[in-house]
């Protein structure tokens, strides 16, 4: 089996250095990796083979960036892995093409009604999938009547953007906290408020921001991460995201949990993404859509960011893929942990 070369974006994410780790234990051939971040001291770049520092993905110089590395490298695919870059890398995947070079991103549209939640769940409103009891408040005062429709004080509420990674921007309202509890002996990233501290924020703001309004839904947290073909699950499996850590989960556990595998199933039917995905639910409802690859429970014998690049090559042939179902450890689990790297800023190494 012929040796690859891969461009991997975003090498400094919480799951870059396991993923890059875990593509050179492939077991078939030698991957050189050439790793792309827009910070200059990304792990990935004592990782990689080779490394270069990208303007953001938000940038208009993102993809002229982008464009040159593949030419200078030549590499046999592109494979991004930060929310930010899967929708311009989508946009402009016909050039790299050209190139001859496939990227593992979806097309457009489809990219687009999983950044915006709030279009989302309006996709999926007539779909038979769990969702939060939710509301599309767009002002102070209909955020206020909605709170309270919701149930607050009685029940915490919460709020998130429209568009937004991670944990950025949400937050619990809840009446029942004790603020100078909060302050005192929680850390500065808590998340809980009351409705009050929010409309002292935004009374007399100009814009009202654009957020979703939702029940605060108790329970566990799981994942199905996949790999997608226009929708169709070519091979998934389900987690439990645990010790939530600003908005990173810091323990995983691979779990059998069919019904959450055929809600993503018709979620995907109505938003027909490719390559990889992960649906995040709370309970059996559905939180969000991620439209690129995941922090996975990895198995030596099953590494899904790998099959994607063979699936991406026509290495691998669905039946294939399906097959590889049987290989799935429920007794697999992950511990997410900090660790350092320490080099000279001045010898670059």
């Amino acid at each position: 089996m012929r040796d690859l070369k891969i461009v991997l974006t975003a090498v400094g994410c919480p799951g870059a250095a396991t993923m890059i780790g875990m593509l050179r234990k492939n077991g078939e051939r030698k991957i050189d990796i050439v790793g792309v971040d827009m910070r200059n001291d990304a792990i990935g770049r004592f990782m990689a083979d080779e490394f270069y520092q990208v303007p953001p993905a938000s940038s208009d110089n993102y993809i002229p960036a982008m464009l040159e590395i593949v030419k200078k490298e030549s590499p046999d695919l592109l494979f991004p892995q930060s929310s930010y870059e899967v929708f311009p890398l989508s946009r402009h995947k016909d050039e790299f093409e050209r190139l001859d070079v496939p990227v593992l991103v979806s097309e457009p549209w489809p990219i687009e009604q999983c950044i915006d939640k709030a279009q989302m769940y309006r996709i999926l409103e007539n779909v038979d999938v769990p969702v939060p009891r939710l509301l599309y408040p767009s002002d102070l005062e209909e955020f206020v009547d909605g709170a309270e429709e919701l149930g607050y004080p009685d029940k915490d509420v919460c709020f998130k953007p429209y568009v937004s990674k991670g944990a950025r921007g949400f937050r619990i309202l809840s009446g029942s906290i004790d603020e100078a509890d909060l302050l005192l002996h929680e850390r500065p990233n808590n998340l809980y408020m009351t409705l009050d501290n929010f409309v002292r924020v935004f009374e007399g703001a100009e814009d009202f921001p654009r957020l979703l309004l939702m029940e605060y839904v108790e329970g566990r947290e799981f994942t199905v991460d996949a790999l997608v073909h226009k929708g169709e699950i070519l091979l998934g499996m389900v987690k439990t995201r645990d010790a939530i850590n600003t908005g990173l989960a810091m323990s995983f556990k691979t779990v059998a949990r069919p019904d959450l595998e055929i809600y993503s199933a018709r979620i995907l039917r109505e938003i027909p993404l490719d390559f990889f995905v992960n649906i995040q639910f709370k309970d059996d409802k559905l939180l969000e859509i991620n439209p690129r690859v995941s922090t996975f429970v990895y198995q030596d014998n099953l590494i899904l960011p790998y099959l994607g690049i063979k699936w991406a090559l026509g290495e691998i042939d669905r039946d294939e893929l399906t097959k590889l179902a049987d290989r799935i450890d429920y007794t697999c689990r992950t511990i997410r942990y900090y660790d350092q790297v320490f080099w000279n800023e001045q010898l670059g190494h």
